[in-house]
Protein backbone atom coordinates (compact mmCIF):
# COMPACT_ATOMS: atom_id res chain seq x y z
CA UNK A 1 0.00 0.00 0.00
CA UNK A 2 1.63 3.25 -1.39
CA UNK A 3 0.90 6.42 0.95
CA UNK A 4 1.84 9.84 -0.18
CA UNK A 5 3.77 12.16 1.93
CA UNK A 6 6.06 11.53 4.79
CA UNK A 7 7.04 13.21 8.32
CA UNK A 8 6.56 15.89 9.21
CA UNK A 9 3.69 16.75 6.65
CA UNK A 10 2.21 13.19 7.94
CA UNK A 11 1.68 12.54 11.89
CA UNK A 12 -0.51 9.63 12.70
CA UNK A 13 -0.50 10.75 16.30
CA UNK A 14 -2.27 13.92 15.28
CA UNK A 15 -6.16 11.49 14.52
CA UNK A 16 -4.95 9.75 18.75
CA UNK A 17 -4.41 12.64 20.15
CA UNK A 18 -8.15 12.63 22.22
CA UNK A 19 -10.45 10.27 23.17
CA UNK A 20 -13.30 11.84 20.99
CA UNK A 21 -11.18 11.83 17.64
CA UNK A 22 -9.85 8.11 18.72
CA UNK A 23 -13.72 7.38 18.82
CA UNK A 24 -14.63 8.88 15.86
CA UNK A 25 -11.77 7.15 13.45
CA UNK A 26 -12.08 3.87 15.32
CA UNK A 27 -12.43 0.80 12.62
CA UNK A 28 -14.10 -1.72 15.21
CA UNK A 29 -16.23 -1.60 17.97
CA UNK A 30 -17.99 -3.84 20.73
CA UNK A 31 -21.55 -3.84 21.96
CA UNK A 32 -23.79 -5.63 23.74
CA UNK A 33 -25.63 -7.79 20.74
CA UNK A 34 -21.94 -9.02 20.26
CA UNK A 35 -22.66 -11.32 23.24
CA UNK A 36 -23.11 -14.57 24.36
CA UNK A 37 -23.07 -15.64 28.06
CA UNK A 38 -22.59 -19.48 29.05
CA UNK A 39 -24.35 -20.84 31.65
CA UNK A 40 -23.42 -23.82 33.79
CA UNK A 41 -26.94 -25.70 35.34
CA UNK A 42 -27.29 -28.81 37.81
CA UNK A 43 -29.40 -30.91 39.89
CA UNK A 44 -30.24 -30.10 43.34
CA UNK A 45 -31.54 -26.95 44.92
CA UNK A 46 -30.58 -23.40 46.30
CA UNK A 47 -27.39 -24.02 44.24
CA UNK A 48 -25.35 -21.49 43.36
CA UNK A 49 -21.84 -23.46 43.26
CA UNK A 50 -18.57 -21.95 42.37
CA UNK A 51 -16.79 -23.42 40.14
CA UNK A 52 -12.80 -23.34 41.15
CA UNK A 53 -11.49 -23.31 38.09
CA UNK A 54 -13.05 -20.81 36.78
CA UNK A 55 -13.45 -17.62 39.18
CA UNK A 56 -16.74 -15.81 39.18
CA UNK A 57 -18.82 -18.50 37.27
CA UNK A 58 -20.89 -20.63 38.85
CA UNK A 59 -23.36 -24.03 38.58
CA UNK A 60 -27.03 -23.11 38.91
CA UNK A 61 -29.89 -25.77 40.20
CA UNK A 62 -32.95 -24.80 38.66
CA UNK A 63 -34.60 -22.81 41.49
CA UNK A 64 -31.68 -20.37 41.29
CA UNK A 65 -31.53 -19.24 37.38
CA UNK A 66 -33.33 -16.38 38.47
CA UNK A 67 -30.23 -14.87 40.04
CA UNK A 68 -28.27 -14.72 36.79
CA UNK A 69 -31.27 -14.46 34.11
CA UNK A 70 -32.32 -11.26 35.58
CA UNK A 71 -29.10 -9.92 34.99
CA UNK A 72 -28.99 -11.12 31.17
CA UNK A 73 -32.35 -9.92 30.74
CA UNK A 74 -31.14 -6.36 32.21
CA UNK A 75 -28.45 -6.19 30.36
CA UNK A 76 -30.05 -6.93 26.99
CA UNK A 77 -27.69 -9.72 26.47
CA UNK A 78 -29.20 -11.22 23.49
CA UNK A 79 -28.34 -14.72 23.78
CA UNK A 80 -27.60 -17.56 26.50
CA UNK A 81 -25.90 -20.84 25.87
CA UNK A 82 -26.41 -23.88 28.53
CA UNK A 83 -24.36 -26.71 29.49
CA UNK A 84 -25.51 -28.96 32.14
CA UNK A 85 -23.60 -30.85 35.21
CA UNK A 86 -25.13 -33.87 35.83
CA UNK A 87 -24.53 -36.33 38.98
CA UNK A 88 -22.23 -39.41 38.30
CA UNK A 89 -25.30 -41.85 38.48
CA UNK A 90 -26.70 -40.52 35.59
CA UNK A 91 -24.08 -41.14 33.11
CA UNK A 92 -23.32 -44.09 31.02
CA UNK A 93 -21.51 -45.19 27.98
CA UNK A 94 -24.10 -44.53 25.81
CA UNK A 95 -25.25 -41.02 27.05
CA UNK A 96 -28.44 -41.87 27.32
CA UNK A 97 -28.96 -39.03 29.79
CA UNK A 98 -29.28 -36.64 26.42
CA UNK A 99 -32.41 -38.60 25.28
CA UNK A 100 -34.04 -37.88 28.48
CA UNK A 101 -36.98 -35.29 27.83
CA UNK A 102 -37.48 -34.29 31.91
CA UNK A 103 -33.33 -34.00 31.64
CA UNK A 104 -31.36 -30.91 33.22
CA UNK A 105 -31.39 -28.81 29.93
CA UNK A 106 -34.89 -29.43 29.00
CA UNK A 107 -36.13 -28.58 32.25
CA UNK A 108 -33.68 -25.27 31.97
CA UNK A 109 -34.95 -24.44 28.53
CA UNK A 110 -38.74 -24.61 29.39
CA UNK A 111 -38.27 -22.50 32.50
CA UNK A 112 -36.15 -19.90 30.91
CA UNK A 113 -38.35 -19.84 27.96
CA UNK A 114 -41.42 -18.60 30.39
CA UNK A 115 -39.66 -16.25 32.09
CA UNK A 116 -37.69 -14.98 29.52
CA UNK A 117 -39.07 -15.34 25.54
CA UNK A 118 -37.32 -12.47 24.47
CA UNK A 119 -33.88 -14.18 25.12
CA UNK A 120 -32.42 -16.71 22.74
CA UNK A 121 -31.37 -20.24 23.72
CA UNK A 122 -28.51 -22.08 22.26
CA UNK A 123 -27.78 -25.65 23.25
CA UNK A 124 -25.12 -27.78 23.25
CA UNK A 125 -25.27 -31.04 21.00
CA UNK A 126 -22.32 -33.20 22.33
CA UNK A 127 -22.55 -36.31 24.62
CA UNK A 128 -19.41 -35.52 26.73
CA UNK A 129 -21.49 -34.37 29.69
CA UNK A 130 -23.42 -37.74 29.59
CA UNK A 131 -21.17 -40.02 29.06
CA UNK A 132 -18.97 -42.25 31.60
CA UNK A 133 -16.12 -41.73 29.61
CA UNK A 134 -16.12 -37.98 28.80
CA UNK A 135 -16.03 -38.07 25.15
CA UNK A 136 -18.34 -36.29 22.67
CA UNK A 137 -19.48 -39.59 20.86
CA UNK A 138 -20.30 -43.44 21.61
CA UNK A 139 -17.35 -45.88 21.47
CA UNK A 140 -17.48 -48.99 19.47
CA UNK A 141 -15.26 -51.14 18.85
CA UNK A 142 -12.36 -48.92 21.15
CA UNK A 143 -13.27 -46.09 18.96
CA UNK A 144 -15.07 -42.74 18.74
CA UNK A 145 -18.32 -44.61 16.51
CA UNK A 146 -19.12 -41.13 14.20
CA UNK A 147 -22.11 -42.55 12.67
CA UNK A 148 -23.57 -44.16 16.19
CA UNK A 149 -23.21 -41.00 17.67
CA UNK A 150 -24.81 -39.10 14.69
CA UNK A 151 -28.25 -40.82 15.30
CA UNK A 152 -27.71 -40.10 19.04
CA UNK A 153 -27.12 -36.23 18.30
CA UNK A 154 -30.33 -36.52 15.78
CA UNK A 155 -32.44 -37.59 18.69
CA UNK A 156 -31.08 -34.82 21.20
CA UNK A 157 -31.57 -31.94 18.56
CA UNK A 158 -35.01 -32.88 18.19
CA UNK A 159 -35.78 -33.10 21.99
CA UNK A 160 -34.00 -29.78 22.53
CA UNK A 161 -35.51 -27.80 19.69
CA UNK A 162 -39.13 -29.64 21.02
CA UNK A 163 -38.48 -28.05 24.44
CA UNK A 164 -37.98 -24.81 23.09
CA UNK A 165 -34.22 -23.93 22.04
CA UNK A 166 -33.71 -21.70 19.54
CA UNK A 167 -30.23 -22.46 18.45
CA UNK A 168 -28.63 -26.37 18.13
CA UNK A 169 -25.50 -26.21 18.50
CA UNK A 170 -23.11 -29.36 17.67
CA UNK A 171 -20.20 -29.04 19.53
CA UNK A 172 -18.99 -32.94 18.92
CA UNK A 173 -17.14 -32.83 15.39
CA UNK A 174 -18.61 -35.99 14.11
CA UNK A 175 -18.50 -35.67 10.39
CA UNK A 176 -21.88 -35.60 8.59
CA UNK A 177 -23.85 -34.20 11.88
CA UNK A 178 -24.84 -31.09 9.94
CA UNK A 179 -27.01 -32.46 7.59
CA UNK A 180 -28.62 -34.80 9.07
CA UNK A 181 -30.02 -32.80 12.14
CA UNK A 182 -30.86 -29.98 9.16
CA UNK A 183 -33.03 -32.97 7.89
CA UNK A 184 -34.59 -34.09 10.23
CA UNK A 185 -35.22 -30.39 12.35
CA UNK A 186 -36.80 -29.83 9.00
CA UNK A 187 -39.08 -33.10 8.76
CA UNK A 188 -39.89 -32.32 11.78
CA UNK A 189 -41.27 -28.66 10.82
CA UNK A 190 -38.25 -27.13 13.32
CA UNK A 191 -37.82 -24.59 10.13
CA UNK A 192 -37.06 -22.16 12.22
CA UNK A 193 -34.41 -23.89 14.28
CA UNK A 194 -31.03 -22.31 13.69
CA UNK A 195 -27.70 -24.36 13.58
CA UNK A 196 -24.44 -23.20 14.96
CA UNK A 197 -22.04 -25.36 13.96
CA UNK A 198 -18.54 -25.76 15.95
CA UNK A 199 -17.44 -26.03 12.45
CA UNK A 200 -14.17 -25.08 13.41
CA UNK A 201 -13.18 -27.03 17.08
CA UNK A 202 -9.31 -27.81 17.09
CA UNK A 203 -8.02 -30.49 20.15
CA UNK A 204 -6.91 -27.53 22.66
CA UNK A 205 -5.17 -27.57 25.82
CA UNK A 206 -7.57 -24.48 26.75
CA UNK A 207 -10.44 -26.73 27.10
CA UNK A 208 -9.59 -27.74 31.24
CA UNK A 209 -11.84 -25.53 33.72
CA UNK A 210 -15.07 -26.31 31.25
CA UNK A 211 -14.40 -29.93 31.28
CA UNK A 212 -14.42 -29.28 34.87
CA UNK A 213 -17.27 -27.22 35.14
CA UNK A 214 -19.57 -29.76 33.26
CA UNK A 215 -17.55 -32.48 35.19
CA UNK A 216 -16.47 -34.70 32.19
CA UNK A 217 -12.92 -34.06 33.10
CA UNK A 218 -12.62 -36.99 35.62
CA UNK A 219 -13.87 -39.04 33.52
CA UNK A 220 -11.78 -38.76 30.33
CA UNK A 221 -8.73 -40.90 30.22
CA UNK A 222 -7.54 -40.21 26.76
CA UNK A 223 -7.23 -37.36 24.53
CA UNK A 224 -10.03 -36.13 21.44
CA UNK A 225 -7.60 -35.66 18.61
CA UNK A 226 -9.14 -38.49 16.38
CA UNK A 227 -12.24 -36.03 16.30
CA UNK A 228 -11.22 -32.64 17.08
CA UNK A 229 -9.05 -30.71 14.96
CA UNK A 230 -4.78 -30.27 14.79
CA UNK A 231 -4.00 -27.12 15.75
CA UNK A 232 -1.39 -27.15 13.23
CA UNK A 233 -3.95 -26.87 10.38
CA UNK A 234 -5.50 -24.13 9.03
CA UNK A 235 -6.73 -24.87 5.72
CA UNK A 236 -8.19 -28.08 6.96
CA UNK A 237 -10.52 -25.08 8.77
CA UNK A 238 -11.84 -24.07 5.69
CA UNK A 239 -12.77 -27.50 4.63
CA UNK A 240 -14.58 -28.09 7.52
CA UNK A 241 -16.38 -24.54 6.98
CA UNK A 242 -17.60 -25.60 3.45
CA UNK A 243 -18.43 -29.33 4.73
CA UNK A 244 -21.10 -27.28 7.26
CA UNK A 245 -22.14 -24.55 4.91
CA UNK A 246 -23.23 -26.88 2.64
CA UNK A 247 -25.29 -29.60 4.88
CA UNK A 248 -26.97 -26.17 6.41
CA UNK A 249 -25.26 -24.65 8.85
CA UNK A 250 -26.48 -20.75 9.80
CA UNK A 251 -23.86 -19.74 11.83
CA UNK A 252 -20.40 -21.07 12.40
CA UNK A 253 -18.21 -21.22 15.50
CA UNK A 254 -14.10 -20.99 15.83
CA UNK A 255 -13.22 -22.60 19.29
CA UNK A 256 -10.97 -21.66 21.32
CA UNK A 257 -10.60 -18.42 20.67
CA UNK A 258 -7.42 -16.12 20.99
CA UNK A 259 -4.98 -18.46 19.82
CA UNK A 260 -7.19 -18.77 16.71
CA UNK A 261 -7.55 -15.17 15.31
CA UNK A 262 -5.90 -16.10 12.06
CA UNK A 263 -8.52 -18.74 11.71
CA UNK A 264 -11.65 -16.39 11.85
CA UNK A 265 -9.90 -14.12 9.35
CA UNK A 266 -9.28 -16.66 6.89
CA UNK A 267 -12.81 -17.96 7.45
CA UNK A 268 -14.37 -14.05 6.81
CA UNK A 269 -12.34 -13.71 3.62
CA UNK A 270 -13.65 -16.80 2.46
CA UNK A 271 -17.29 -17.22 3.68
CA UNK A 272 -20.07 -14.79 3.96
CA UNK A 273 -21.84 -16.81 6.73
CA UNK A 274 -21.89 -15.58 10.69
CA UNK A 275 -18.58 -16.54 12.48
CA UNK A 276 -18.95 -16.90 16.49
CA UNK A 277 -15.78 -17.49 18.40
CA UNK A 278 -15.87 -19.22 21.64
CA UNK A 279 -13.02 -17.35 24.13
CA UNK A 280 -13.08 -20.85 25.96
CA UNK A 281 -12.74 -21.59 29.88
CA UNK A 282 -8.66 -21.50 29.71
CA UNK A 283 -8.27 -18.01 28.13
CA UNK A 284 -10.92 -17.29 30.91
CA UNK A 285 -9.47 -18.13 33.53
CA UNK A 286 -5.73 -16.76 32.48
CA UNK A 287 -7.06 -13.58 31.95
CA UNK A 288 -9.09 -13.44 35.02
CA UNK A 289 -5.90 -15.00 37.02
CA UNK A 290 -3.84 -12.08 35.95
CA UNK A 291 -6.50 -9.59 37.32
CA UNK A 292 -6.67 -10.94 40.60
CA UNK A 293 -2.94 -10.92 40.91
CA UNK A 294 -2.53 -6.95 38.99
CA UNK A 295 -0.20 -8.72 36.73
CA UNK A 296 -2.85 -7.00 34.32
CA UNK A 297 -5.52 -4.72 34.28
CA UNK A 298 -9.30 -5.13 33.46
CA UNK A 299 -8.58 -3.39 30.32
CA UNK A 300 -7.60 -6.69 29.04
CA UNK A 301 -11.00 -8.04 28.77
CA UNK A 302 -12.28 -5.74 26.74
CA UNK A 303 -9.10 -5.48 24.47
CA UNK A 304 -9.11 -9.52 24.18
CA UNK A 305 -12.97 -9.13 23.09
CA UNK A 306 -12.49 -6.65 20.54
CA UNK A 307 -9.39 -8.62 18.56
CA UNK A 308 -12.46 -11.24 18.21
CA UNK A 309 -13.85 -8.43 16.60
CA UNK A 310 -11.46 -7.17 14.78
CA UNK A 311 -10.65 -10.56 12.86
CA UNK A 312 -14.18 -10.84 12.04
CA UNK A 313 -16.34 -12.52 14.30
CA UNK A 314 -19.87 -11.45 14.23
CA UNK A 315 -20.61 -12.30 18.35
CA UNK A 316 -18.28 -13.99 21.18
CA UNK A 317 -19.35 -16.52 23.51
CA UNK A 318 -17.68 -15.32 26.52
CA UNK A 319 -17.76 -15.61 30.16
CA UNK A 320 -17.29 -12.16 31.15
CA UNK A 321 -20.72 -11.10 28.74
CA UNK A 322 -22.20 -9.86 32.57
CA UNK A 323 -18.96 -7.75 33.14
CA UNK A 324 -18.35 -6.46 29.89
CA UNK A 325 -22.43 -5.61 29.47
CA UNK A 326 -21.97 -3.81 32.50
CA UNK A 327 -19.38 -2.01 31.67
CA UNK A 328 -20.68 -1.16 28.41
CA UNK A 329 -24.20 0.22 29.65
Amino acid sequence: MKIAGKFPDIRLRRIRKKGWIRRLVSENSLSINDLVLPIFVRDGKNKVEPIKSMPGVNRYSLDKLDSIMRKVQKYSIPMIALFPYISKNKKNKLGTEALNKNNLICKSIKLIKKKYPKIGIMCDVALDPYTSHGHDGIIFNNKIDNDKTNKILVKQALIQAEMGCDVISPSDMMDGRIGEIRKALDRKNFHDVCILSYAVKYASSFYGPFRDAVGSKINLKSDKKTYQMDYRNSNESLREVALDVKEGADIVMVKPGLPYLDIIKNIKDNFKIPIFAYQVSGEYSLIKYGIRHKLIKEEAILESLMAFKRAGASAVVTYFALEIAKKIS
